[in-house]
């Protein structure tokens, strides 16, 4: 079978398409699954740029949409022929986080699913979400899920709610669309007026150019009366004093990306005058990823894929991402 590799150190330029032998029949509790899609994230990328070192040969993508082929024995909750999407942390079931690293996350500890077929224990899939083809079901396993979880289950979002984004990468794309499903106000930031637009039709209610408002933090403030209820905040240190701003007193911040940088200043003072709530979070857990995917059958939310590569393309998808054209998810499909 076909499985794309990243040779040690990293570099676009050490991706190669590689034959490796059919992983065979599943064992008790696992399946096998033919991959069909995946989708970019940051993570991938500081794993095959060699940001996040790895293994020699390593197949990447922590994102993987495929179809059941067999089952194992005892496998009940899946048969021959059923979709479905990874788990990012595929020994996450359920409950708190208590998973801190990427030793076993698919695509950085172990290899992931830029491969035509893998055998796993059953409880490394859910189903995906009906109608959904493998890479639009890949893109809820990394982005979709952060999103969901920053929002409705750390956030309680709840109609009525206002929310403030950052970009229109995967995770804020994904954020616009449940905060608009669930009846939340949203506001977005970015630096094209052409990106905010695209925002603008997929629901935004404020949205603001941030190269042109260096007060964007202020000005959001303002947009919702007393400050956001909830800020994903996808940019780290470099734009967390203004997502300070733009909360309200008891506000929830979720810190899931470090865009500008993995250091820096903390306006302390100012966090703790607005009594709010920071969080980090590295996506989440394989029973909110179920619940995920009820929503999405209910709301018929369909993510936003940008773009498409093929496998052997994979670098010059990597290479998009590097531009930052992209709008939503970028995808791997074979």
């Amino acid at each position: 079978m076909k499985a794309m590799t990243v040779a040690a150190p990293g570099g676009l330029d050490r991706l190669r398409l590689e034959e490796r032998p059919e992983p065979g029949d599943p064992g008790p509790g696992e399946i096998r699954v033919a991959l069909h899609g995946s989708s970019l994230n940051y993570h991938d990328y500081g794993v095959v740029t060699g940001g996040m070192p790895t293994d020699d040969g390593r197949v990447p993508m922590a994102d993987g949409g495929g179809t059941v082929e067999a089952v194992g024995e005892g496998v009940r909750e899946f048969a021959a022929g059923d979709s479905v999407v990874s788990c990012f942390f595929p020994d996450w079931l359920a409950g708190p986080a208590r998973i801190g690293d990427f030793s076993r996350t698919p695509g950085d500890g172990i290899d992931g699913f830029a491969q035509e077929r893998v055998v796993l224990p059953a409880t490394a899939f859910t189903r995906a979400p009906k109608g959904y083809d493998a890479v639009e079901a890949a893109t809820i396993t990394t982005a979709g899920l952060t999103a969901w979880r920053a929002l409705v289950v750390d956030g309680n979002l709840k109609a009525g709610d206002t929310v403030l984004l950052l970009g229109t990468g995967g995770v804020s794309i994904w954020a616009l669309q449940i905060a608009k499903a669930m009846g939340a106000r949203v506001a977005i930031t970015s630096s094209s007026d052409e990106k905010l637009e695209r925002a603008r039709t997929l629901g935004a209610d404020f949205t603001l150019n941030y190269r042109s408002e260096a007060e964007w933090g202020r000005r959001v403030r303002d947009w919702s009366g007393a400050g956001v209820d909830h800020v994903v905040e996808v940019g780290g240190p470099g734009t967390l004093a203004q997502s300070i701003e733009a909360v309200r007193v008891g506000g929830h911040i979720s810190l899931i990306g470090v865009l500008t940088g993995r250091g820096g200043e903390v306006p302390t003072a100012a966090l703790m005058a607005k009594q709010a709530r920071l969080q980090g979070l590295i996506v989440g857990s394989r029973a909110d990823q179920q619940a995920f995917v009820t929503a999405l059958e209910a709301t018929g939310i369909r993510p936003v894929v940008d773009r498409r590569f093929a496998l052997e393309d994979l670098a010059d998808a990597f290479r998009y991402e590097e531009s930052g054209s992209h709008f939503g998810k970028i995808g791997v499909e074979w």
